[in-house]
Parts: structure tokens; C-alpha cells; sequence
């Protein structure tokens, strides 16, 4: 297989790192993008190999820089990941401010949007190429207490067949990763909210979260990367406007 050109958003941590580093094992030209100078100053001295690029992905402006470097960097595109995202506020929905809604919006769906609205036309002219979006099993079964981060998660599986069945005729797929509680700080985060809007411990809502899984633990970082790299790859090529749980099977999401 050519070497594969990569894009990936929010990559200097989390999910996103381990799915870098996934796709430069297989031996693919890697051009990543975050926003956080910390955490991409650690990611250079473990990965001087990898391009990587300060972006604030709720600016049209860095976006499109980062893609006209990127693009010439790489030579042109064959993989591009759109993994940014935030937690959002956790509270009833009558406690969240416009401004904490329109936030978590623009993060993990507006600039979903504006990276396939560049992705795309690349793909296209090439006729080949894979977008994958990181939404969450919260964009497939809600999420109490966290709506804007449910609802942008929604979102982003509507963009993603619609994008699949727009992209389809030049051989251009696009799927959606739905992880579920993916071991972190992240979520450690996520849980610390959910535990103070209630008033109870962190280890009851740790407990909850696992509990409504089949396979009672956390899944991995580097599981979800896995599936990332077998999506973009020629084995999965009739996989197509897909949105896929990689979380233990959750039987039900209902937290107490």
C-alpha cells in the first residue's frame, strides 16, 4: 500500500496522539494539529517525525492555514481525522449558559465542518481518500447532564452520512468512531462533573459507567486507534457512512 497522508485535529494528547502514533507505525506521513503549546511541545520530543501545528479549531482562519501547510507539507491527503472535542458544562440543561452551548458546539461539530469542507475537495480531485470523525456512544444514545456535548455528537453522525453518501461516487469514504469511556484524564474529568452535580463520589460514578457495559472496563486509547487505522485502510473500503461503538457494548446510559 502508498504510504498514506494523514491529517489528524487535537493530536498532541488522548485519543488523538495515540491514533498519530498508530499511523505512523504503519508507516504513514503524519501532520497533526493542537492547541495546547504544552502538550505539543511534549508531543515534538516524542515524535520529531511528525509535523505538528498550534491551532484553535473554533477559528475558520488557523484552520485553513494549517491545512495549506499541511497539505504542502504531505503532498496531498489520504486520511483525515477529525477527533477535536471538549466535555462541555455538566448540569441540568436549564443551568447552561449560551455561551457554554455555543462553545462545545463550535469545538466538536463546527470545526468538523470546516475541516471536511477543505478535506473534501482534495479527495475529490484525487478520487480516493477517507475522512473519519470521532463522535461518541453520547451521539448515539444522549447523554443526561451533558447536553451540548450530546447533541454536537449527534451531529456530527449526521455529518458523517451525509457526507458519505455526498462523497461516495469519487470513491471517498467517511465513518464515524463512537468510543465510549475512554481511560484518561478526560475522563476522570468527566466523571468528577457528573459527581458534583450530583453530590455523591467519584467511585460511584466510575462504577455506574461500567457497569451499563457488557465488558465492564474503560476502553483504551490505543483501541480506538486501531480501528482508525483499519478504516482508512483498503480492507475496509466497502465500510461507509458507519457510526461504530468501540465501548464494551453499552446496554443501557442511563447514569442515576
Amino acid at each position: 500500500m502508498p504510504q498514506q497522508r494523514v491529517m489528524i485535529t487535537a493530536a498532541a494528547d488522548g485519543i488523538g496522539k495515540a491514533i498519530a502514533r498508530a499511523f505512523a507505525a504503519e508507516g504513514a506521513k503524519v501532520h497533526i494539529c493542537d492547541v495546547s503549546e504544552t502538550a505539543l511541545e511534549s508531543f515534538r520530543q516524542q515524535f520529531p517525525d511528525i509535523a505538528a501545528s498550534k491551532v484553535n479549531v473554533r477559528h475558520e482562519g488557523e484552520i485553513n492555514a494549517w491545512f495549506d501547510d499541511a497539505l504542502d507539507d504531505l503532498g496531498g491527503l489520504d486520511v483525515f481525522v477529525n477527533n477535536a472535542g471538549i466535555k462541555g458544562p455538566t448540569s441540568p440543561v436549564e443551568g447552561i449558559a449560551l455561551g457554554e452551548w455555543r462553545e462545545c458546539l463550535e469545538v466538536c461539530l463546527d470545526s468538523f465542518f470546516l475541516c471536511a469542507r477543505r478535506a473534501a475537495p482534495v479527495m475529490k480531485a484525487q478520487r480516493s481518500g477517507t475522512i473519519i470523525n470521532m463522535s461518541s456512544n453520547a451521539g448515539q444514545h444522549g447523554f443526561g447532564n451533558r447536553t451540548p456535548y450530546a447533541a454536537a455528537k449527534w451531529g456530527v453522525i449526521g455529518l458523517t452520512k451525509s457526507l458519505a453518501i455526498e462523497l461516495g461516487r469519487y470513491n471517498v469514504r467517511c465513518n464515524a468512531i463512537c468510543p465510549g469511556s475512554v481511560k484518561g484524564d478526560r475522563i476522570n474529568r468527566v466523571i468528577q462533573g457528573e459527581a458534583d452535580v450530583r453530590g455523591v463520589p467519584f467511585d460511584v460514578v466510575a462504577r455506574e459507567i461500567v457497569g451499563n457495559q457488557s465488558l465492564e472496563r474503560l476502553t483504551e486509547a490505543e483501541e480506538v486507534a486501531a480501528l482508525a487505522v483499519y478504516l482508512a485502510s483498503p480492507q475496509a473500503f466497502m465500510i461507509n457512512g458507519q457510526d461504530i461503538a468501540i465501548d464494551g457494548h453499552v446496554e443501557t446510559f442511563h447514569i442515576k
